[in-house]
């Protein structure tokens, strides 16, 4: 594994909750309440991306890539599951502040004076986000979806389809051998 990653030794360091093998964590990622944070195996975390749990747990399953430059605040819950990507630049809130004058917004004034949307964001298996995708609190992105660079997210999206826009419209559908081929790749591990 190239100096640019974190050894094994360099990962438990960081005490996870739970950490699987084959884990490939750049070591220009920071991580904020590790002890929250569950990682499978087969997980590449690339530079400069920031993790952040904090009320709840963040659960990444295995077979997952976590491109550069990612924010990920998952302080509400957060699942990315099996065969999920973020590419480059993806922005993930389970949390977001009242915009609407209403309140006050940002963490360093008193939570009775904000209103902010808080929820659990749950990508299952299969999906893939293109790069600089903005996902907003409280939502489900459906098994085998696809989103395209630049989309935003506001909304949970149904299964195996092809999403793209701000806001993210479906504008397709997206077949199902993926299932197949991870099946195949499951087994020569085996």
């Amino acid at each position: 594994m190239s100096s640019d990653y974190l050894d094994k030794s360099e990962i438990n360091k960081l005490d996870f909750h739970s950490v699987g093998n084959n884990v490939q964590i750049s070591n220009s990622v920071k991580f904020y309440n590790c002890e929250l944070i569950k990682i499978g195996s087969n997980v590449r975390i690339d530079a400069n991306t920031v993790i952040t749990a904090s009320n709840d747990e963040i659960n990444i399953g295995s077979y997952i890539h976590i491109g550069v430059n990612c924010y990920i605040n998952g302080s509400f819950g957060l699942e990315l599951n099996d065969f999920t990507a973020l590419s480059a630049g993806t922005n993930l809130f389970t949390s977001s502040d009242d915009y609407s004058g209403n309140h006050m917004t940002n963490p360093m004034v008193p939570s009775k004076l904000t209103n902010p949307l808080n929820g659990k964001v749950i990508i299952h298996r299969y999906v893939n986000i293109g790069s600089n995708t903005v996902i907003m609190p409280n939502l489900s992105i459906g098994e085998g979806s696809v989103v395209g660079a630049l989309s935003f997210v506001n909304k949970s999206i149904k299964p195996w389809g092809i999403y793209f826009g701000s806001p993210v419209k479906r504008v397709g559908e997206r077949k199902k051998t993926v299932i197949e081929l991870s099946k195949n790749l499951k087994n020569e591990k085996e």
